[in-house]
């Protein structure tokens, strides 16, 4: 099921329930495919990404993180990793943006596909990146910035919040 692009964006929510029904390879692969196409600093691209459909290692992930419970009924999830380390420079400076940029993508072919996802954050809490380093035997210099759990919703007919608010916006000039 492919949507027009700003319809994505627009519907696009947090989904916390899942049906428990996996999630195509074909997919994910899609998914990953959208993140990696994000922009980073001069196309640096600081990333690595972990995909799980193992349900033993997903209800590690769920028993292991305080802010992932929905993990328990998800049919996959994506881990987004950075690697500080790719370069001298760029990589340093802006993992985290350049990560959260592929993040976004992924939420958003997620939705675009027809499944759920949340964005649960690993990085900075040190105790969460253990976890999820251990769980998934990550090596130290690469870094799970975030959990992102994705299934088939369980409430699909639950509609978006709506955030656009004209009082954000300054044209020209604050």
């Amino acid at each position: 099921m492919k949507k027009d692009l700003l319809d994505v964006i627009y519907t696009r929510r947090s989904v916390r329930k899942f049906t428990g029904e996996k999630v195509k390879k074909d997919d994910l692969e899609a998914m990953l495919r959208a993140g990696m196409s994000a922009p980073s600093a001069v196309n640096v691209q600081p990333w690595a990404f972990v995909a799980v459909t193992d349900r033993v290692i997903l209800d590690q992930l769920c028993e292991a993180l305080p802010y992932a419970k929905m993990l328990d009924k998800a049919g996959a999830a994506i881990i987004v990793c950075g690697i500080p380390d790719k370069d001298d420079t760029y990589a340093k400076k802006y993992w985290v943006m350049d990560c959260s940029l592929a993040s976004e993508n992924i939420l958003l072919a997620a939705h675009a596909l027809g499944y759920g996802a949340i964005w649960t954050a690993s990085y900075p809490d040190s105790e969460k990146v253990k976890s999820v380093r251990s769980i998934l035997s990550i090596p130290y210099n690469i870094i799970p910035l975030n959990v992102i759990p994705i299934g088939v919703p369980a409430d699909k007919d639950a509609k978006p919040v709506e955030k656009f608010k004209e009082e954000n916006i300054h044209w020209e000039k604050w």
